[in-house]
């Protein structure tokens, strides 16, 4: 979380759920793992700029990489 992150989503909400109400937990206890909770699919998009770099943090994957799967058992 960046102030300008916060600057740029403060006020908004997606569906019913607002941006305060995603970071809350994070900001209640701020040695938890991550503590921003997406409050649905499309949260994910409108809100890219706060989950993009947590994701691709988290699992070492960018946003653009693809997953390459070898099911030979070989």
């Amino acid at each position: 979380m960046t102030p300008e992150v916060f600057a740029q989503y403060q006020g908004k909400c997606d569906k019913d759920v607002p941006f305060e109400q995603m970071i809350l937990s994070g900001a209640q206890n701020i040695d938890s793992g991550i503590g921003v909770y997406a409050s649905s699919h499309q949260a994910y998009a409108d809100f890219a700029d706060l989950f993009d770099p947590i994701i691709e943090d988290y699992h070492q994957h960018g946003k653009k990489a693809k997953h390459v799967s070898n099911m030979d058992y070989t």
